[in-house]
């Protein structure tokens, strides 16, 4: 009687425990599109206003989450196939890809626009003006949808913006197309001369969301109650100035 009570006991606590402890969430990120998200060069972790963003919701949600890094386009197929639990990556909400995913309440609007050289300034001032021209974007990215509707423009895809901006400097291309935050962070952080971006060409301001799998409401509901909590405790608001400044 004694070790039954006892094992009873033990499953108790077991069952205590678990109740109180935080879900692990595996979250999906690319983590080459600053300041959303990227590898901080000096500690080698991943960091950005999404990262930030996420685990303050983890931490109003009693989630304990933790960030995957993998390409952009392997987010949604991986998330479809619950490899991963939820993906934020500057990830745009449109029409396709919530035939794909459930997505929360939108968390940022971003335009797409262009970034040129310095010595095209004046050239190209409206994505129109890139008709028949050669324009670089991320495979799988809004800026590549932007791309994909200029007539007769030659889009080259990359796995990464980075390698997006490199090809713009050796004149793979004659400009590129990405959100505007991302255009911005780049020129800043890397103190970039040859290139600058085009604020009048910004097309397709849309919200970015965080998805998760279509069958996965409860973790959205979630998801979306800490971005409420977020909100109005003013922490998405410290967040929003830490990383853009404003």
């Amino acid at each position: 009687m004694k070790l039954l009570k006892h094992i009873m006991a033990l499953a108790l606590c077991s069952y205590v425990y678990s109740a109180n402890a935080a879900d692990t969430i595996i979250v999906g990120t690319e983590p080459t599109f600053a300041p959303f998200g990227f590898i901080d060069s000096k500690t080698n972790e991943i960091v950005g206003f999404d990262i930030d963003l996420i685990n303050a919701i983890g931490k109003e949600e009693n989630l304990n989450i933790k960030i995957e890094p993998m390409p952009f386009d392997g987010l949604i197929p991986s998330l479809m196939s619950s490899s991963i639990d939820a993906v934020i990556s500057g990830l745009t909400i449109t029409e396709e890809r919530q035939k794909q995913v459930l997505f929360s309440e939108g968390y940022y609007v971003a335009a797409q626009d262009l970034m040129i050289r310095k010595e095209d300034l004046g050239k190209y001032k409206a994505m129109n003006d890139l008709k028949g021209k050669a324009v670089c974007a991320q495979i799988g990215s809004a800026g590549a949808d932007v791309a994909a509707g200029i007539p007769d423009a030659r889009v080259v895809t990359f796995n990464t913006m980075v390698e997006a901006f490199m090809e713009l400097k050796r004149k793979g291309c004659d400009a590129s197309i990405t959100g505007t935050p991302a255009n911005q962070y780049y020129l800043i952080s890397t103190g970039e001369k040859e290139l600058v971006h085009v604020p009048e060409s910004a097309v397709n301001a849309k919200q970015l969301g965080i998805a998760v799998n279509k069958k996965n409401t409860a973790l959205a509901d979630k998801i979306n109650d800490g971005l409420k909590k977020l909100r109005e405790k003013g922490v998405y608001d410290e967040l929003y100035r830490k990383w853009f400044n404003q």
